[in-house]
């Protein structure tokens, strides 16, 4: 790194303000614009309420109204798009025009005599002649400045690989149209600017920081050959950023055939998705859609209550051997194929049909529906068969309503409808297209009978003509089990399975065999829209979920983002044993690992501490940024450590924007809140809540997945609380979410697993 001598500091100073003063015209320009289509818009839809206003008694008039309010849809549709486009154009301005750029390249293409400077920032950015003042960093060349060193150096473009020597690479700090620091260097992102970026105090949500991008980072962020790319990063690694850089890298480089909506994103709760929510919006693109685990399995289970991973981390802390080898057993992938062989053998005596039910008696009984599905020809695919069975239940129900329609009681419905009721029966008809008074009196009576018989369409829409609780439990029976469960526990699960449908709720264990076997059965479930699917914390999903999404989603690609070191619902597991799991759950053409060992969140004695609490702790690089060692409190009571931990939230809060108090489960976090809220204003947080405020918080540790905080206290780390090396994850991630101070406390003797680290390296923390 070399320091950039004054007049050549003051000669990019007056680059900046020349180039922040081009923004602003056109800033200025793009405001007249934005206001003219916020006027134009809310014209056109002032024209549409006016316009779609259906005349229902002249049917020429019908008619040309029809065409007319499918123009101003048009019209509606043209001005509100138009509208957000110089929207977002307005909101890219103002944020260029505090900070335009952030990086400097020189490079000098064979055959040049000189070199040429390009600056890159997060937005593209050319004056009136085209001439671009400012490179988008998602741009092919911008990709020198982040994976390139002095010299020659090479980037893909859309017409193939190119080459050019790399001659200066500068950086820049640039607050409020001025430069706060700038120097020369040959790596991506010098320590200085790392430094000045990861030293401030955490806001409310995440921020765009696409001018730190590391070299690793930005092969995540420009993989776009991958079918599944596994991100192996440590904690503070920057694996989210470098995700939600990813996002907005794909919908720029497939802008003409990606949008935001084919994106998915599961979520470990909604807190985190608060909490990222503005990224990709200062990145001037579209958020993606977001979803955690919970909301995916309620949705595809209706009427049921789906347990989350959260219920079920609170009710198992502590779990039987037995019981972890059943759970291990539905979790796997291997379990998944048992529910794939089954689907596919199933013969038709063995489907669970059931009778679609009206007013209290079977509309279609089981057995007819079964003899549908029997005389089916025996080559088709389950789902084929299914759907052919489907189909022809629902011909037999339009039978049944063109009988009905004919009905006595039809006849008289049709006499006293009200002149609204019969304009709403008619609906787009035209009045003039029946031929004779019967026909339109039959076409009423259909309207009427389909709308009395719309229960019985719906089931057989749903599938409900067979019970996909009932087969699962079939399903259950015949499985051999392995020789590390024993018979009684099986039989006992087949129970509580049962049991549990009967009060509508349903064990997180079950959902994703339950879905699959469901799908298989039906054909339903598959979505071939979604082009990409990013999972993080991926270390908390089993594989038999992978394999679920990898079915429900066949079109996407696949990016895994987590650490294996932070696994809070099953042990640690090493990193390359969670990848090869994930490979051959996923057998796809072409998978790419990209592992991340530096760790810039927290301080160096923070990280120090952190990974010291690893068996393979070492190969965490801790960044160079100086602070506090760890400290630990110990009392031997609740009151007294209640007393100590008011005393440090107080403290802390005269520094820091945010303090958390970080639990083992939600109990004790309500424990806490109890005793120490009326001193501290603290806000007890749960899976609810969606706003990530200031001040002291108190949260479970599966809450603060994917956060950081200035100041972090874990709450109790006793012996009595984390006893052995089933904890470790649970230790790991709480010291792992403090970015500038990291308090421990403990109720009595301290967990032995931090008792050995501070034994081993007393210099790690400071004992208070």
């Amino acid at each position: 790194m070399s320091t950039v001598d004054s007049n050549e500091i003051k000669s990019e100073q007056n680059r900046v303000d020349h180039v922040i003063r081009k923004i602003q015209t056109q800033a200025d320009h793009t405001q007249q614009l934005y206001n003219q289509a916020h006027f134009e818009t809310r014209s056109v839809e002032s024209n549409y309420s006016q316009n779609a206003k259906i005349n229902t008694f002249e049917a020429d008039d019908r008619i040309e109204t029809n065409a007319e309010v499918q123009q101003q849809k048009g019209l509606v549709a043209r001005a509100v798009e138009n509208e957000t486009i110089l929207k977002r154009q307005v909101a890219t301005y103002k944020e260029l025009q505090n900070s335009p750029y952030f990086g400097r390249i020189d490079i000098q293409d064979p055959g040049e005599t000189t070199a040429e400077p390009l600056y890159i920032g997060t937005a593209s950015f050319a004056d009136e002649h085209e001439n671009f003042l400012i490179y988008d960093w998602r741009a092919p060349i911008s990709s020198i400045y982040y994976n390139g060193t002095l010299g020659n150096v090479s980037y893909q473009t859309p017409a193939g690989k190119m080459t050019t020597d790399l001659v200066k690479k500068r950086q820049f700090s640039i607050q409020s149209g001025k430069i706060t620091n700038v120097f020369d260097t040959n790596e991506t992102v010098g320590d200085e600017i790392l430094q000045e970026v990861l030293g401030q105090q955490n806001d409310t949500y995440m921020a765009n920081i696409v001018a730190t991008i590391q070299k690793e980072q930005n092969d995540i962020i420009r993989d776009t050959t991958s079918d599944l790319l596994v991100v192996q990063g440590v904690a503070g690694s920057g694996k989210t950023s470098a995700i939600l850089q990813r996002i907005a890298f794909l919908l720029y480089h497939s802008r003409q055939s990606l949008n935001a909506d084919e994106i998915v994103l599961f979520s470990p709760n909604r807190l985190y998705s608060r909490y990222i929510s503005d990224v990709l919006p200062s990145l001037g693109e579209r958020n993606m859609r977001q979803i955690t685990l919970a909301d995916f399995l309620s949705q595809r289970f209706q009427g049921l209550n789906v347990e989350t991973l959260f219920d079920r981390y609170e009710r198992n802390s502590q779990t039987k051997p037995d019981i972890q080898s059943l759970t291990n057993f539905f979790e796997s992938s291997e379990f998944m194929q048992l529910i794939q062989n089954y689907v596919l053998e199933l013969t038709p005596d063995k489907i669970q049909f059931t009778n679609v039910m009206f007013e209290e008696k079977p509309f279609f009984k089981a057995a007819d529906i079964q003899k549908i599905y029997t005389d089916l020809p025996s080559s088709m695919n389950p789902a084929d068969r299914f759907l052919k069975t489907k189909n022809t239940l629902i011909k037999q129900l339009k039978n049944r309503i063109d009988q009905e329609a004919d009905a006595d009681w039809i006849h008289e419905t049709i006499d006293h409808l009200s002149n609204e009721e019969y304009n709403n029966l008619i609906g787009k008809k035209k009045l003039r297209a029946f031929e004779s008074y019967d026909d339109e009196i039959h076409y009423l009576g259909r309207k009427l009978a389909a709308k009395h018989f719309r229960v019985i369409y719906d089931a057989l829409f749903n599938n409900y003509f067979v019970d996909i609780y009932s087969q699962y439990a079939q399903f259950l029976k015949q499985v051999k089990i392995p020789n590390t469960i024993s018979t009684a526990t099986w039989q006992k699960n087949q129970f509580t399975f049962q049991q549990s449908i009967e009060y509508h709720q349903l064990r997180l264990m079950d959902g994703a065999p339950l879905l699959l076997m469901r799908d298989l059965l039906t054909g339903s479930g598959r979505n071939r829209q979604i082009q990409h699917i990013f999972i993080d914390e991926m270390q908390d999903y089993s594989l038999a979920q992978m394999v679920y999404f990898k079915h429900a989603f066949p079109n996407a690609k696949f990016t895994l983002l987590g650490d294996s070191e932070q696994a809070l619902f099953k042990d640690v597991e090493s990193p390359q044993t969670l990848l090869t799991h994930l490979k051959n759950a996923f057998h796809v053409k072409k998978a790419n690992l990209i592992t991340l060992n530096r760790s810039y969140r927290s301080t160096y004695p923070i990280t120090s501490f952190a990974k010291k609490l690893l068996p393979d702790g070492d190969q965490i690089q801790a960044f160079n940024r100086d602070g506090d060692l760890p400290s630990i409190i110990i009392r031997d009571s609740v009151s007294t450590i209640n007393q100590a931990l008011v005393k440090n939230c107080l403290k802390e809060l005269q520094t820091y924007g945010t303090v958390a108090i970080l639990t083992r489960n939600m109990a004790e976090s309500q424990q806490v809140s109890e005793n120490i809220h009326r001193t501290t204003k603290a806000t007890l947080l749960s899976d609810a809540d969606l706003a990530l405020p200031k001040g002291v918080l108190i949260m479970p540790i599966y809450l603060a997945k994917g956060l950081e905080f200035d100041s972090v206290i874990a709450y109790d780390i006793s012996q009595n609380n984390y006893p052995d090396e089933s904890s470790l994850g649970i230790l790991y991630t709480m010291a792992s979410r403090a970015m500038h101070n990291l308090t421990l406390t403990s109720i009595g003797a301290v967990s032995p697993l931090i008792h050995g680290v501070v034994n081993d390296q007393e210099h790690l923390v400071k004992i208070k």
